[in-house]
């Protein structure tokens, strides 16, 4: 019953951050962050309605993938090791966290090889915090040119992973750049380039996210509870 509360007050929240900032709920797909939780709980969390689940490792991915429905959206949201990108190229509908050429690559050879086309972000390390993955902005509008002309990846848009702040709205300019940024590489009209997708926001500040322009936000506490760092 928690998660059916939880899940409830997160979607309450989504939908007045939408109102708050003119926007339609139907704007902004929550992405519930499985990661390290069991079957069960995600078993409970797709009967209330939840079909976009976001993981952060592959083997939890590939394990998951197998005991669950058919129509979930598995999104990778972790960083991804090249060794590994061929385990789920064709089990996940987005891989959030592309942050080289490298492995832009080696997605493209695999999902040529399964015959797929995927989604992909650039994540963005805004705020250059150097424990996190990512490109900076500057860099971004060339990498995404580089991976542009790769066949079978696409680029639909920008993720990033904002600091952890007791207050949500200290992350607010870092939401906000992220936007600028993904307007500004839309401008460019780069070949098999979209910006649809903006992935920002997570249990802590997904609201200040969604007035800022989020299209995804991924949230597991939230809906989850405490995760389990001991699995």
């Amino acid at each position: 019953m928690v998660l059916k509360e939880n899940l409830q007050d997160t979607q309450r929240r989504i939908l007045e951050a939408c109102k708050r900032s003119g926007r339609r709920r139907e704007e902004v797909t929550l992405v519930a962050v499985s990661k390290t939780k069991p079957v069960e709980m995600l078993r409970e969390a797709y009967d209330l309605g939840i079909r976009v689940f976001g993981e952060n490792k592959v083997q939890e991915i590939t394990a998951k993938y197998e005991q669950l429905p058919t129509d979930i959206k598995w999104q990778m949201i972790g960083h991804l090791q090249r060794n590994k990108v061929k385990y789920i190229v064709d089990k996940v509908s987005m891989i959030h966290s592309v942050d080289s050429l490298r492995l832009a690559e080696t997605i493209s050879q695999e999902a040529g090889k399964k015959q797929v086309v995927v989604p992909v972000l650039l994540e963005v390390n805004v705020a250059e915090e150097e424990s996190k993955f990512g490109i900076s902005v500057r860099e971004t509008p060339s990498l995404a040119e580089q991976i542009s002309v790769l066949p079978n990846i696409q680029i639909q848009g920008l993720m990033t992973i904002a600091p952890y702040v007791e207050n949500p709205e200290e992350n607010r300019q870092i939401f906000r750049t992220l936007k600028k940024l993904s307007i500004d590489i839309a401008g460019k009209n780069i070949n098999n380039v979209t910006m649809n997708v903006l992935s920002m926001g997570m249990t802590g500040d997904y609201e200040v996210a969604i007035e800022e322009g989020a299209t995804m936000v991924r949230v597991g506490t939230g809906i989850f509870g405490a995760r389990d760092y001991t699995r």
